[in-house]
């Protein structure tokens, strides 16, 4: 299940009248809004939410029925059991940032502070400023070892930028710590610390 569902069914299965709700469904063949709200002593509207959105998660089934007044709904539960499988590895950075021939290098005159740490062969952190004026804001961002090593190899404003890999390897970064890396140079390049070189078409 993607995060965005499994955020929604954490949303609701936290209520604090979840579980009364999913044993009235257990116990019931099927039942409508409004006879689970009188039954715990909820707002119809409450009820109608949770059950609304039960079933768009497929967890529940609803039926429309008529009996002498306007249709409404009556929900039953479509599944005995309910699991939560998220797959963090799709939540890693896109990788069109790696498109071969698309180069970096720090944007002239970002106003960002590379703070050095202690060791000297690596940046330990990034400070960058938000917004104009008395509204601007002050963001530390603090860096990984293998984030703050391939920071140092960055390339200055006035040098020929280089590709991820190439900065890299030349900062000694093993290709398993490439999601982190992108993640921060996604960050930089959008808070206009990073200029991104697009690939040269022929």
């Amino acid at each position: 299940m993607d995060f965005a569902t499994a955020a929604k069914l954490g949303n609701y299965i936290s209520k604090d009248y979840a579980r009364d709700m999913f044993e009235l469904l257990a116990k019931y063949r099927d039942i409508s809004a409004s006879e689970a709200a009188s039954r715990l002593e909820l707002h119809i509207r409450t009820a109608q939410d949770f059950l609304e959105a039960m079933e768009s998660l497929g967890i529940l089934s609803r039926k429309e029925v008529n009996e002498k007044k306007r249709p409404y709904f009556r929900y039953a539960l479509a599944k005995s059991r309910i699991t939560m499988d998220i797959d963090l590895e799709e939540m890693t950075v896109d990788k069109s940032m790696e498109e071969p021939g698309r180069a970096i290098r720090e944007k002239k005159n970002s106003g960002a502070i590379f703070t050095t740490a202690r060791s000297g062969n690596r940046i330990s952190s990034v400070t960058v400023w938000s917004g104009e004026g008395r509204g601007k804001k002050e963001r530390r961002i603090n860096l990984t070892n293998a984030q703050g090593a391939f920071l140092f190899q960055l390339p200055f404003p006035n040098a020929a930028p280089l590709n991820t890999t190439a900065i890299m390897e030349k900062a000694g970064v093993e290709e398993s710590y490439s999601p982190e890396i992108l993640d921060l140079v996604e960050m930089l390049e959008k808070n206009g610390v990073i200029e991104m070189i697009p690939p040269v078409t022929p």
